[in-house]
Protein backbone atom coordinates (compact mmCIF):
# COMPACT_ATOMS: atom_id res chain seq x y z
CA UNK A 1 0.00 0.00 0.00
CA UNK A 2 1.34 3.41 -1.00
CA UNK A 3 1.41 6.29 1.50
CA UNK A 4 1.65 8.87 -1.28
CA UNK A 5 -0.85 10.31 -3.72
CA UNK A 6 -0.68 8.80 -7.24
CA UNK A 7 1.05 11.95 -8.58
CA UNK A 8 3.85 11.77 -6.00
CA UNK A 9 4.16 8.01 -6.46
CA UNK A 10 4.52 8.49 -10.24
CA UNK A 11 7.20 11.16 -9.71
CA UNK A 12 9.15 8.87 -7.36
CA UNK A 13 8.90 6.00 -9.86
CA UNK A 14 10.21 8.29 -12.61
CA UNK A 15 13.29 9.21 -10.57
CA UNK A 16 13.87 5.51 -9.76
CA UNK A 17 14.33 4.86 -13.48
CA UNK A 18 17.54 6.93 -13.43
CA UNK A 19 20.81 5.00 -13.00
CA UNK A 20 22.07 4.52 -9.43
CA UNK A 21 18.90 6.09 -7.95
CA UNK A 22 17.28 3.92 -5.29
CA UNK A 23 13.87 4.38 -3.70
CA UNK A 24 15.00 6.67 -0.85
CA UNK A 25 17.01 8.94 -3.15
CA UNK A 26 14.07 9.04 -5.57
CA UNK A 27 11.81 10.14 -2.69
CA UNK A 28 14.25 12.93 -1.71
CA UNK A 29 14.50 14.14 -5.33
CA UNK A 30 10.72 14.06 -5.77
CA UNK A 31 10.09 16.17 -2.66
CA UNK A 32 12.96 18.49 -3.59
CA UNK A 33 11.31 19.13 -6.97
CA UNK A 34 7.93 19.70 -5.29
CA UNK A 35 9.50 22.35 -3.03
CA UNK A 36 10.94 24.31 -5.98
CA UNK A 37 9.09 27.30 -7.45
CA UNK A 38 7.01 26.37 -10.50
CA UNK A 39 9.23 28.44 -12.86
CA UNK A 40 12.34 26.47 -11.74
CA UNK A 41 10.57 23.17 -12.38
CA UNK A 42 9.42 24.40 -15.81
CA UNK A 43 12.98 25.50 -16.66
CA UNK A 44 14.30 22.09 -15.58
CA UNK A 45 11.75 20.12 -17.62
CA UNK A 46 12.20 22.42 -20.64
CA UNK A 47 15.98 21.90 -20.58
CA UNK A 48 15.46 18.11 -20.66
CA UNK A 49 12.93 18.39 -23.52
CA UNK A 50 15.18 20.79 -25.44
CA UNK A 51 18.21 18.50 -25.11
CA UNK A 52 16.15 15.50 -26.20
CA UNK A 53 14.75 17.34 -29.25
CA UNK A 54 17.84 19.27 -30.39
CA UNK A 55 20.73 16.91 -29.76
CA UNK A 56 21.67 14.25 -32.31
CA UNK A 57 24.75 12.30 -33.35
CA UNK A 58 27.38 13.92 -35.57
CA UNK A 59 27.31 12.11 -38.92
CA UNK A 60 31.11 12.05 -38.97
CA UNK A 61 32.31 11.10 -35.47
CA UNK A 62 29.01 10.10 -33.76
CA UNK A 63 29.55 12.48 -30.85
CA UNK A 64 26.36 14.07 -29.50
CA UNK A 65 25.86 17.60 -30.78
CA UNK A 66 23.45 20.44 -31.61
CA UNK A 67 25.07 20.75 -35.06
CA UNK A 68 26.13 18.39 -37.84
CA UNK A 69 29.04 18.07 -38.16
CA UNK A 70 29.80 18.70 -34.49
CA UNK A 71 31.94 21.65 -33.35
CA UNK A 72 35.03 19.41 -33.01
CA UNK A 73 34.80 17.89 -36.51
CA UNK A 74 34.08 21.29 -38.09
CA UNK A 75 36.89 23.10 -36.26
CA UNK A 76 39.62 23.95 -38.83
CA UNK A 77 42.23 24.06 -36.05
CA UNK A 78 41.73 20.36 -35.23
CA UNK A 79 44.08 17.84 -36.85
CA UNK A 80 41.77 15.68 -38.98
CA UNK A 81 44.57 13.16 -39.61
CA UNK A 82 44.55 11.88 -36.00
CA UNK A 83 41.43 10.11 -34.73
CA UNK A 84 40.99 9.19 -31.07
CA UNK A 85 38.60 6.23 -30.80
CA UNK A 86 36.47 6.12 -27.65
CA UNK A 87 33.56 3.98 -26.48
CA UNK A 88 31.17 6.66 -25.24
CA UNK A 89 30.25 10.31 -25.72
CA UNK A 90 31.28 11.00 -22.09
CA UNK A 91 34.80 9.79 -22.94
CA UNK A 92 35.13 12.65 -25.47
CA UNK A 93 34.41 15.13 -22.68
CA UNK A 94 36.97 13.42 -20.43
CA UNK A 95 39.65 13.63 -23.15
CA UNK A 96 38.80 17.25 -23.96
CA UNK A 97 39.32 18.23 -20.31
CA UNK A 98 43.02 17.42 -20.68
CA UNK A 99 43.47 20.22 -23.28
CA UNK A 100 46.24 18.00 -24.76
CA UNK A 101 44.53 16.36 -27.72
CA UNK A 102 44.10 18.40 -30.91
CA UNK A 103 42.83 15.72 -33.26
CA UNK A 104 39.28 14.50 -33.81
CA UNK A 105 37.25 11.67 -32.31
CA UNK A 106 35.28 8.61 -33.27
CA UNK A 107 32.66 7.39 -30.80
CA UNK A 108 31.98 3.66 -31.05
CA UNK A 109 28.87 3.70 -28.84
CA UNK A 110 29.91 0.56 -27.01
CA UNK A 111 32.52 -2.16 -27.03
CA UNK A 112 32.71 -5.71 -28.31
CA UNK A 113 31.19 -8.01 -25.71
CA UNK A 114 30.26 -11.51 -26.91
CA UNK A 115 28.84 -12.30 -23.45
CA UNK A 116 26.27 -9.54 -23.98
CA UNK A 117 25.71 -10.35 -27.64
CA UNK A 118 27.56 -7.25 -28.89
CA UNK A 119 29.77 -7.88 -31.90
CA UNK A 120 31.79 -5.60 -34.22
CA UNK A 121 28.71 -4.90 -36.37
CA UNK A 122 26.79 -3.57 -33.35
CA UNK A 123 29.13 -0.61 -32.77
CA UNK A 124 30.50 2.09 -35.12
CA UNK A 125 33.55 0.18 -36.46
CA UNK A 126 32.42 0.16 -40.12
CA UNK A 127 31.97 3.91 -39.95
CA UNK A 128 35.52 4.26 -38.55
CA UNK A 129 36.90 2.22 -41.45
CA UNK A 130 35.09 4.39 -43.96
CA UNK A 131 36.73 7.49 -42.42
CA UNK A 132 40.14 5.85 -42.74
CA UNK A 133 39.56 4.95 -46.40
CA UNK A 134 39.65 8.59 -47.52
CA UNK A 135 43.45 8.48 -47.16
CA UNK A 136 43.72 11.50 -44.84
CA UNK A 137 44.11 9.60 -41.56
CA UNK A 138 47.68 9.06 -40.32
CA UNK A 139 47.06 7.78 -36.80
CA UNK A 140 44.33 6.06 -34.83
CA UNK A 141 44.59 6.39 -31.03
CA UNK A 142 42.64 3.65 -29.31
CA UNK A 143 41.29 5.06 -26.05
CA UNK A 144 38.81 2.37 -25.12
CA UNK A 145 38.26 1.65 -21.43
CA UNK A 146 40.84 -0.68 -19.82
CA UNK A 147 38.44 -3.56 -19.25
CA UNK A 148 38.20 -6.91 -21.01
CA UNK A 149 35.64 -5.53 -23.50
CA UNK A 150 37.65 -2.38 -24.18
CA UNK A 151 40.84 -4.38 -24.71
CA UNK A 152 39.05 -6.80 -27.05
CA UNK A 153 37.66 -3.87 -29.03
CA UNK A 154 41.10 -2.24 -29.31
CA UNK A 155 42.71 -5.49 -30.46
CA UNK A 156 39.98 -6.05 -33.06
CA UNK A 157 40.30 -2.51 -34.46
CA UNK A 158 44.11 -2.65 -34.54
CA UNK A 159 44.01 -5.92 -36.50
CA UNK A 160 41.77 -4.47 -39.21
CA UNK A 161 43.41 -1.01 -39.34
CA UNK A 162 47.11 -1.96 -39.38
CA UNK A 163 46.99 -3.58 -42.85
CA UNK A 164 45.67 -0.24 -44.17
CA UNK A 165 49.02 1.39 -43.32
CA UNK A 166 47.64 3.65 -40.61
CA UNK A 167 49.66 4.03 -37.41
CA UNK A 168 47.66 2.50 -34.56
CA UNK A 169 48.42 3.43 -30.96
CA UNK A 170 46.84 2.62 -27.62
CA UNK A 171 46.77 5.11 -24.75
CA UNK A 172 49.17 4.17 -21.96
CA UNK A 173 48.05 2.29 -18.90
CA UNK A 174 47.92 5.30 -16.61
CA UNK A 175 44.20 4.59 -16.22
CA UNK A 176 43.34 1.97 -13.60
CA UNK A 177 42.11 -1.37 -14.93
CA UNK A 178 38.36 -1.57 -14.46
CA UNK A 179 38.06 2.24 -14.49
CA UNK A 180 36.19 4.49 -16.92
CA UNK A 181 37.65 7.45 -18.81
CA UNK A 182 34.68 9.50 -17.66
CA UNK A 183 35.88 9.36 -14.03
CA UNK A 184 39.62 9.69 -14.66
CA UNK A 185 41.37 12.92 -13.69
CA UNK A 186 42.98 15.21 -16.29
CA UNK A 187 46.61 14.52 -15.24
CA UNK A 188 46.20 10.75 -15.55
CA UNK A 189 44.54 11.15 -18.95
CA UNK A 190 47.31 13.51 -20.11
CA UNK A 191 49.98 11.01 -19.07
CA UNK A 192 48.06 8.21 -20.76
CA UNK A 193 47.95 10.22 -24.01
CA UNK A 194 51.65 11.12 -23.82
CA UNK A 195 52.66 7.51 -23.11
CA UNK A 196 50.56 5.87 -25.82
CA UNK A 197 52.33 3.06 -27.67
CA UNK A 198 51.98 1.49 -31.07
CA UNK A 199 50.22 -1.89 -31.16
Amino acid sequence: MSYYSPSIEKLIESFEKLPTIGHKTAQRLAFYMLDLPLEDVEEFTNSILSAKKNLHFCSKCFNISDTDPCNICSNPKRDQSIICVVEDVRDVIAMERTHEFNGVYHVLHGSISPMNGIGPDDIKIKELLSRIMDGQVKEIILATNPRVEGEATSMYISKIVKPLGVKTTRIARGIPVGGDLEYTDEITLTKALEGRSEI
